[in-house]
């Protein structure tokens, strides 16, 4: 885990003074490192009986779309507001820097499904919360 975590690129002050913003471009470009995070996220769940596997827009798609790949289900976008082209659930959140909005299809998840939800990293927790809710 130490070697994935010296692949993720650290950026101060963006986007704002006192922010510390952590880049996975550089951990998604590498292959050993992509496959490697994607094998330690999926890992403690495989055969928990997850039905679907939901991204956080916009890097939790990557890795979202890889770990439900490696898990055997499907894959529901949580994008960011007026991102979906039909009927949304909606919820706002707080983060660092201000208030924003997730959407998901509200056909996305029918029934009562266990979902897997991933994101990229964890700031504040506002986005993955919204997501959840």
């Amino acid at each position: 885990m130490t070697e994935l975590k010296a692949l993720v690129r650290s950026i101060p002050d963006h986007p704002k003074p006192g922010i510390i913003f952590r880049d996975v471009t550089t951990l998604l470009a590498d292959p050993a490192g992509l496959s490697g995070i994607v094998e330690a996220m999926a890992a403690p769940y495989k055969g928990k009986g997850f039905d679907a596997v939901a991204g956080i827009d916009a890097r939790g798609f990557i890795l979202g779309g890889a770990i439900a790949l490696a898990l055997g289900t499907g894959f529901v976008p949580i994008r960011k507001r007026g991102k979906l082209p039909f009927d949304v659930h909606r919820e706002e959140y707080s983060l660092e820097y201000g208030v924003d909005e997730v959407e998901i299809h509200v056909d996305a998840l029918p029934g009562n499904p266990r979902v897997l939800l991933v994101d990229d990293l964890l700031a504040t927790g506002g986005t993955a919360l919204a997501s959840a809710r």
